[in-house]
């Protein structure tokens, strides 16, 4: 009986070994077709795509990546993106958030870190393996700074999110000037330009941030640079129609522009809105980062069709000019400026097309 046992106990883990076996093959087949079929349409792409001309220093914005909530898996047009990029040598790659799809409570603790393993898979582990350097701001959806009597709402999710990124911070490739606060706040230097990132993961910048912002940009690796770009995941003003409501927005905008343009910050990067839309108000660049995932918006008074977006960003430093363009990744077509309207008017004021 015992001999019986034992012979069905090891008849089964036989089984499961050879099932998973099995199994894993056939994943890692079709990961390995799946890459392939990727790098085919890479090919296919480069070889008919508009190419811009290279200005001193260049930038890929990417925003929004995310699917639902808790999803592992990305938009095809993420993947492709992705893989497009080393072929245009960016010397930096920027995020403007919404990374994972969290910012939900009944998500648990190993659901929002396979989403981080899935971001590193998809995202960050490609854009290493070229040596791009990598920066990003947190969004809503990666750890929300949400706080409701006195306590953040979404503390776990920020601490994971902490927790995957200081893993990965020295891989990055950035030149931090300050990451005592990173990954949340920080500042680094790309050659000569110096780069500051907010937590703008709700709409409030708290008083000790802010503090923070102002000695940032009044420091000499501030001060010295050729361009000052700052970066945040919520605008400052809103473009898209259904986030055209208070909290979709930065508070304070006007005092906040105020300070960008007063420490000579040439463009302010932003996403959430899922709609892009590059503007300018007073002194200071807006470039709207419309969604590279699921969900692309319509602008505010605007009959122009939504798109999803990734923009190379090309800086003239001897102009402080910046040159955009940007692409439909489902379709690869460049999105013209006349496709834009003029301005855009929401709640708390009207911004223009940056070339108006």
């Amino acid at each position: 009986m015992d001999r019986r046992r034992f012979a069905f106990t090891w008849m089964l883990i036989v089984g499961l070994i050879s099932s998973f076996c099995f199994h894993y093959t056939l994943a890692n087949q079709s990961s390995i077709e799946s890459a392939q079929e990727i790098s085919s349409q890479t090919e296919t792409i480069v070889q008919d795509l508009y190419l811009p001309p290279r200005k001193d220093f260049r930038i890929v914005v990417i925003s929004d990546l995310n699917s639902q909530y808790g999803s592992t898996e990305y938009e095809p047009e993420v993947d492709r993106a992705i893989a497009l990029i080393p072929e245009w040598q960016p010397d930096l790659v920027l995020s403007g958030g919404d990374m994972i799809a969290g910012q939900k409570a009944s998500l648990t603790q190993s659901q929002i870190e396979a989403m981080w393993t899935a971001f590193d898979r998809h995202v960050a582990a490609p854009l290493r393996q070229y040596n791009i350097p990598f920066g990003f701001t947190i969004g809503n959806h990666d750890g929300s700074g949400a706080i409701k009597n006195q306590t953040l709402i979404f503390e776990n999710e920020r601490d994971l999110a902490k927790a995957y990124w200081s893993q990965k911070q020295h891989k990055l490739g950035l030149d931090f000037v300050d990451r005592a606060n990173f990954p949340f706040y920080y500042s680094f230097r790309q050659n000569s330009i110096f780069f500051l990132v907010w937590d703008a993961s709700t709409h409030i910048i708290s008083e000790q941030q802010l503090a923070w912002v102002k000695k940032a940009l009044k420091s000499e690796a501030a001060q010295q640079a050729s361009m000052r770009i700052s970066i945040g995941h919520l605008p400052l003003y809103p473009v898209a129609a259904t986030k055209n409501k208070p909290g979709e927005y930065l508070a304070n905008a006007q005092e906040l522009r105020s300070l960008l343009e007063k420490n000579q910050v040439h463009l302010y990067i932003s996403g959430h809105h899922h709609a892009y839309y590059p503007g300018k108000k007073g002194e200071l660049e807006l470039l709207h980062a419309g969604a590279l995932g699921q969900g692309s918006r319509q602008l505010i008074h605007s009959d122009a069709l939504p798109h999803q977006t990734i923009t190379i960003v090309d800086l003239d430093l001897t102009k402080t000019q910046l040159i955009y363009t940007t692409y439909d990744p489902s379709t690869w077509e460049i999105i013209s400026l006349e496709e834009l309207p003029l301005s855009i008017t929401g709640e708390n004021g009207t911004i223009f097309r940056h070339d108006f």
